[in-house]
């Protein structure tokens, strides 16, 4: 009789621990829909050669929701990702990948000094690993989203790596990078499009740009 009555208490404790679990995942999820939606396009994209690199400049409309600012209040740190791509037309198979670039950043809120600090690295970050990454601290949230919305600069290429003689462009897409919450958050946001943002687009590289 113990030992029913001890399996009884178990499947309870177990069933009262889903249960909160998942009206947590529900009021994240109702928070969402309430909440004002995040944003995200990219207005500006452009290329050019500077001596020997090819640099590209992103502009970018991002706007965080409530849901996904009280997270970072809170203490999550959030991750975006920007990636380009220089592929080279090929009529006869797939198109083929020249080079490949990333950066990486991550926004984190602190809340003792009441300040929000920038990661950016082109190695992926955590919270173990921001050594190599450039740190930035902000009064605000608006002044650190202004640096991830204007990526200017970049350099995606070297002309010693594309192809003189072929139809080359660009691939570039930023994201918000929900592989990096835990595994709760990724769960409850799975389909909630406050926290579900990607831009893409593809650029023509003219000749001018890789000669």
């Amino acid at each position: 009789m113990g030992f029913i009555t001890h399996c009884w208490k178990s499947v309870l404790a177990e069933t009262w621990r889903l249960l909160a679990w998942a009206v947590g995942a529900w009021l994240l999820a109702a928070s969402c829909a309430w909440a004002q939606n995040s944003m995200l396009e990219l207005v500006e994209l452009h290329a050019e050669r500077r001596e020997t690199d090819l640099v590209l400049t992103a502009q970018l409309k991002l706007e965080l929701g409530q849901s996904v600012e009280d997270a970072l209040v809170k203490g999550l740190a959030v991750h975006f990702i920007a990636e380009t791509e220089v592929m080279r037309n090929r009529w006869y198979w797939y198109d083929k990948k020249m080079v490949h670039r990333t950066r990486f950043y991550r926004l984190a809120f602190q809340p003792l000094t009441r300040r929000w600090r920038l990661n950016v690295s082109n190695e992926p970050l955590s919270g173990a690993g921001l050594a190599g990454s450039i740190a930035q601290n902000f009064e605000t949230l608006p002044e650190a989203l202004d640096v991830i919305r204007r990526q200017s600069g970049w350099k995606v290429a070297d002309t010693k790596d594309l192809d003189l003689d072929s139809r080359q462009y660009i691939v570039y897409k930023f994201s918000l990078d929900t592989s990096q919450l835990p595994r709760p958050f990724q769960i409850a946001t799975g389909n909630q499009t406050e926290w579900n943002l990607v831009v893409e687009r593809q650029l023509r590289l003219s000749k001018d740009m890789i000669r």
